[in-house]
């Protein structure tokens, strides 16, 4: 019994991040239905933006040395989650912006100043690590300058593009923008794994039946709960939310009533990229995993299959495929079949698919044809 409770801890604690991620796909596939696969690399950055947060960028202090600087940590750790969820915020904007607002709308000039920042980039990279400032500023340049000699050809394409409205055509820029941020943080940070130190006081509680809990499940339960109600306020009571489930259920009349829907979209993908970068910083600090610019692939798909199962458009249906899924991996990595932990959310999604495509909490809809 104690080991099936310790599993159900660390499984309940496993489903609360899958959860934050799965959210996000729910939110975006609810106001455009698209499958956004980028977002769990929007997850890899926030674990990277929290890792150089906590050792270059903010004075934490060694608890080792200084024991009574936890409570300045505690204070730092707090500005670098929200550092985090604002930075993968505005990478969620940008990918909205940039990769998939010309599929509904066309491409316009100005788009070719994003793409020659991003052409620039391995250039850029060339000439030194972008912790130096010399590099970050020769980097914005050299895009600049990228930017403007692209701007004829960007033209060219905007006058013979048809605006894309096919599932499939977004879906392959989907994986595009996934590859450009996997690749990108490889020429920006490596290869090598890098792993954040530990910067809170970790202190482990037995709880009645030999279960023993660590302060990072519990800060991590915790926030994540946090952030779910908060996401649940602004959905329901609040005038952007309810623009947002006015997009969800007719996008064609909530712009017939006057709903900015490119600013809502804009909105949607800011919030599911918030919670991301939450989820990559809570990891990444309190469970010292080692990071990797391919670090957000597979929690993104595990979490994909968790909004798959919940019932995709359903926020309380990816909290409730996240916590499945995780339960399901905490209880396999406990059994003789560990080494089958990955494979188990491929087997819930190939069952799920099967028995019921519309997910637990999901509606099937007849789609016209």
């Amino acid at each position: 019994m104690q080991s099936f409770l310790q599993q159900a801890v660390f499984g309940i604690q496993l489903g609360s991040l899958y959860a934050l991620i799965a959210i996000g796909y729910t939110l975006v596939y609810g106001v455009l239905r698209l499958i956004n696969f980028a977002h769990g690399d929007v997850f890899m950055v926030g674990a990277f933006v929290c890792y150089y947060a906590c050792t270059r960028w903010l004075p934490f202090r060694d608890l080792s040395a200084d024991p009574a600087g936890a409570t300045t940590n505690i204070a730092l750790a707090v500005v670098v989650l929200i550092i985090t969820m604002a930075v993968c915020a505005l990478l969620g904007v940008l990918i909205e912006r940039f990769a998939y607002r010309p599929l509904r709308n066309g491409l316009r000039i100005a788009d070719a100043h994003f793409w020659g920042l991003v052409a620039a980039l391995p250039v850029a990279v060339r000439l030194g690590p972008f912790s130096h400032p010399g590099v970050l500023l020769a980097w914005l340049v050299i895009g600049v300058a990228f930017g403007y000699a692209l701007r004829p050809v960007v033209a060219w394409i905007a006058r013979r593009s048809v605006r894309a409205t096919s599932r499939l055509n977004a879906l392959i820029t989907a994986i595009g923008v996934s590859f450009v941020l996997e690749y990108g943080g490889l020429l920006v940070v490596g290869a090598d794994p890098n792993f954040v130190p530990t910067i809170v006081p970790e202190r482990v509680y037995v709880l009645p039946g030999g279960v023993r809990v660590g302060t990072p499940q519990l800060a991590i339960l915790a926030i994540s709960l946090v952030l779910m109600l908060v996401l649940r306020y602004i959905v329901t009571y609040t005038r952007r939310g309810k623009a947002m489930r006015a997009i969800a259920h007719d996008i064609e009349a909530a712009k017939l009533m006057g709903i900015d829907t490119d600013r809502v979209i804009s909105f949607t993908f800011a919030l599911g990229g918030a919670l991301a970068g939450a989820g990559g910083a809570l990891v990444a600090a309190l469970t010292h995993v080692k990071i990797t610019p391919l670090f957000g692939l597979l929690p993104g798909i595990k979490a994909f299959v968790a909004a798959v199962l919940g019932g995709p458009g359903s926020i309380p249906g990816a909290v409730l495929g996240g916590l499945l899924m995780g339960l399901a991996e905490a209880f396999v990595a406990g059994s003789k079949a560990s080494a089958f932990r990955d494979a188990i959310a491929f087997c819930i999604l190939i069952v799920l698919l099967l028995v019921r495509p519309s997910g637990l909490l999901g509606r099937h809809v007849a789609e016209k044809v």
